[in-house]
Parts: C-alpha cells; sequence; structure tokens
C-alpha cells in the first residue's frame, strides 16, 4: 500500500435544515430544527408523526438539461444523492460533464462509492398496479402477472435498486474509476467514505466522491421503525425537542432524510490543483457487532473497538481528540450502550471531548448520516463547536462536554463516528492540514 494522504476538497449536503452545506451549517449553527409533523402524506395513523424533512425543490435544477429526462426513474433516495454530489463538486471547484463539454478531471482516476438503504417504493405507483389484480381481498396473481404489472412503468424496477444512487452520480459526471455501493443501514455512508479513502490510499484512484443518502419519511420506512418500537411517540405535539441524545427524557428517535458526500482527493492532486482543503483523513475504523440485529451490545465494546482502530491508524492518543460527533440517536437503551463504547475509548476523559449531536436537529437520516461527518467537517473548517440540543441532564447522570449553543474553538482532531441497526460500526479521524 502506498498510504497516499487523503484530503477532503468538496463537502455537499441535503438535508432537513437546508438544502447545500453553506445553508445546512448556518442553520445547524444557529440551532435550528427540521423536525415537523410530515408534510408529505397524512400521517395521522402512525403514533409517532413527525420527521426531518428535506425542504421543496426541482430535481431538474440540479441535473444537465440533457439528463431531465433520465430524472422519472429517480426515486427520492436517488435524488438526494444527486443533489448532494453536485453541490459536492461546485463546492470542491471541480468542472465535470455535467458542467461543461471539456471536463477538467480524469474520469478514469475519479471513484465513486455512496452508501444506500432500502428504497421503498411510490405506494401510490405500486398499488394503482396491484389494484388492477385484486379479486376481493385477494391478489391473483394470474391477473398480476398479465395484466398488473403492465401498469408500471417497464423502468419501474430501476427507481429502486440501491446501485442507482451511485449509477446517476457516475454517468451525470462521467466517473469511470472505482466504484461501489454500501448498504449496510446508518453506517452506509461512514463506510462508503472508508472505501473511497482507502482507494486513494492505494493509488487506485486520484479522487472519489463518496458518503451516502436515505430517506425513511416514506409510510413502509416509518412503518419499519415503528415496529422496532425506536421512535418516540410522546412529542408529536412538541417536535424541536423530540430527539434528546444522551438525554435522561429521551424516549426515542425520529426518521429522517438526506444525504452527505464528499470529494476526497489525494494530498498531491489537491495541492497541485491550488484545491481548497477541508480536513485530512488520517484514520478509519470498522468492525461488526454480533450482539443483536436489533440492539447494540450494551458493553458498547464492538462501537469502542471501531473508534480505537481509526485512532490507531491516525497514530494519536484519545487526549488528542477535540471535537466527537458520535451517532447519538436519543434511543435510551442505544445511548447507554455509546456512551459504554465511548468510555472505552476515552475512559475518564469522555468529559474533556466536546460533542456535537446533529441528529437532534435532523432527526436519523440512516444511510445519509454522512452529514453527521459533514457537520465535523464544516466545524473543524470554521473552528466551531455546533450545538447538542435537547440534553438537558445526562442519562443516568453522565456528564458530558455538551452545550445548547454553538460555541468557539480550535479543533485540530475530529471523530466521526456511527452504528447501525444489524451492528456495523464504523469511525473516521479528521485532522486539521
Amino acid at each position: 500500500m502506498s498510504n497516499r494522504r487523503v484530503v477532503i476538497t468538496g463537502v455537499g449536503v441535503v438535508s432537513p435544515i437546508g438544502i447545500g452545506a453553506a445553508a445546512f451549517w448556518e442553520n445547524l449553527i444557529a440551532g435550528k430544527s427540521g423536525i415537523n409533523r410530515v408534510a408529505s402524506y397524512d400521517p395521522a395513523g402512525f403514533p409517532c408523526q413527525i420527521a426531518g424533512e428535506v425542504p421543496a425543490y426541482k430535481i431538474g435544477d440540479y441535473v444537465p438539461k440533457s439528463y431531465r429526462k433520465a430524472t422519472k426513474v429517480m426515486a427520492r433516495d436517488i435524488e438526494l444523492a444527486v443533489i448532494a454530489a453536485d453541490d459536492a463538486f461546485k463546492d470542491a471547484g471541480l468542472k465535470s460533464k455535467a458542467y461543461t463539454d471539456k471536463p477538467e478531471i480524469n474520469g478514469d482516476r475519479f471513484g465513486c462509492n455512496i452508501g444506500a438503504g432500502l428504497l421503498s417504493t411510490d405506494l401510490n405507483e405500486l398499488t394503482s398496479a396491484l389494484n388492477t389484480a385484486r379479486n376481493g381481498d385477494t391478489l391473483d396473481l394470474k391477473v398480476w402477472g398479465k395484466e398488473g404489472m403492465t401498469q408500471l412503468t417497464p423502468l419501474w424496477l430501476l427507481k429502486y435498486l440501491p446501485n442507482m444512487l451511485a449509477c446517476h452520480v457516475t454517468i451525470i459526471h462521467e466517473l469511470k474509476g472505482p466504484s461501489n455501493t454500501i448498504t449496510c443501514a446508518d453506517a452506509s455512508s461512514h463506510l462508503a467514505i472508508g472505501e473511497a479513502y482507502r482507494t486513494i490510499q492505494r493509488g487506485d484512484a486520484d479522487l472519489a466522491i463518496c458518503g451516502g443518502a436515505e430517506t425513511k419519511v416514506v409510510p413502509m420506512g416509518m412503518v419499519r421503525q415503528t415496529l422496532l418500537k425506536r421512535l418516540t411517540t410522546t412529542h408529536n405535539d412538541s417536535p424541536n425537542t423530540a430527539v434528546r441524545p444522551f438525554d435522561e427524557a429521551a424516549d426515542g428517535t425520529v426518521v429522517g432524510e438526506g444525504g452527505g458526500l464528499f470529494i476526497l482527493e489525494s494530498y498531491e492532486h489537491a495541492v497541485a490543483r491550488n484545491a481548497k482543503i477541508y480536513a485530512e483523513i488520517v484514520g478509519f475504523g470498522a468492525s461488526q457487532d454480533t450482539y443483536s440485529v436489533t440492539t447494540p451490545d450494551p458493553s458498547g465494546h464492538s462501537y469502542g473497538k471501531a473508534i480505537s482502530k481509526a485512532l490507531a491508524e491516525a497514530n494519536l492518543p484519545p487526549a488528542a481528540v477535540d471535537l466527537l460527533v458520535p451517532c447519538a440517536l436519543g434511543i435510551p437503551t442505544h445511548d447507554r450502550a455509546e456512551l459504554a463504547g465511548l468510555k472505552t475509548v476515552f475512559g475518564n476523559g469522555l468529559d474533556r471531548v466536546a460533542i456535537s449531536t446533529p441528529k437532534a436537529q435532523t432527526g436519523n437520516l440512516h444511510a445519509g448520516s454522512g452529514v453527521d461527518a459533514a457537520a465535523a467537517v464544516l466545524a473543524m473548517h470554521h473552528g466551531k463547536i455546533p450545538p447538542a440540543k435537547n440534553t438537558a441532564k445526562g442519562i443516568d447522570g453522565v456528564k458530558l462536554n455538551i452545550a445548547a449553543e454553538t460555541r468557539d474553538a480550535t479543533i485540530n482532531v475530529a471523530i466521526s463516528s456511527v452504528y447501525s441497526l444489524g451492528g456495523q460500526n464504523a469511525a473516521m479521524v479528521l485532522k486539521k492540514v
């Protein structure tokens, strides 16, 4: 392995508190909440009726005119990835095929790794077709095969394949380097960033776009999270205070939607083109929790191991960390497990590390949790620690270095870490260049 240095030169964000990294950052440090009653459909039948929804947009504004017909086969998850990618490319100052007939990038050396979730079908679209094959209260499979399926567009399935996020991004920007899709629930974004980091580090690419996007603000997504008892049911009338990470009054999280994508680049390549450098990735770690498919190990051992591995690669002690952006879902059992894992890494020094909890303002973005990593990158760049909203009293009396307001700080080292439903854990160490 050549172990080339890898830096972040572009940040793209689409989130419940703003479209674009600039809008996201402005509203994040202002403490704005993007959690409200679901507006895209009537949530009255759900115990939890609130979520973090992305502000209205027109997908045609984020793709070349020649590509607008293709937006007809984009599920919302795909749209979110395309928007975040557009923001990241523009932020990095890279002229791809999307913006010019004479691209300034070498697509053969440009990779793409995007995390995705389980894309839920449009219920109106699907049930309309299913109704054609209805026989009383049952579905007639013979009629479905003969007539029902014909009600769907021939390209219908292409809207709901997880790899289509990366597919559309690579086609729009004409990227031909190493590409992959990671589908590991909430850890998808971070694992995708880790793979892109390794790809550039070993010399198989010079640049890569990576991260993830997803929406769970759809009926099927809400149903699954409701059945798993992960959502709060007591804050339908107070959405701004619904998600309470590490707080003794927490009783669940809320779903959200969004995406965070980054332009990663070898340090030499970035310097050669005089690129703006946000931070350097100096360590990455991943692990697997085999305790349960629905609940993290209460000891947090596996989660802490991912962070320890990332710090070991960075050759940095825990005491060097200035900022931590953890998973922080606001689910009591999950929060306790996460804190236990953090204590295995930081010990009694955990209360020294400044903590920011973006999900209190956005909800859980699942595979789009690259937005949390964006918070860490932007915090380092701007020298500000974003707030930790809604944590009034630490769960089980734990003392944490948090504040409800944004704080100025010199951040030389930051960690963004995440765990997923299913047991995948990932962590990355960022260092100021």
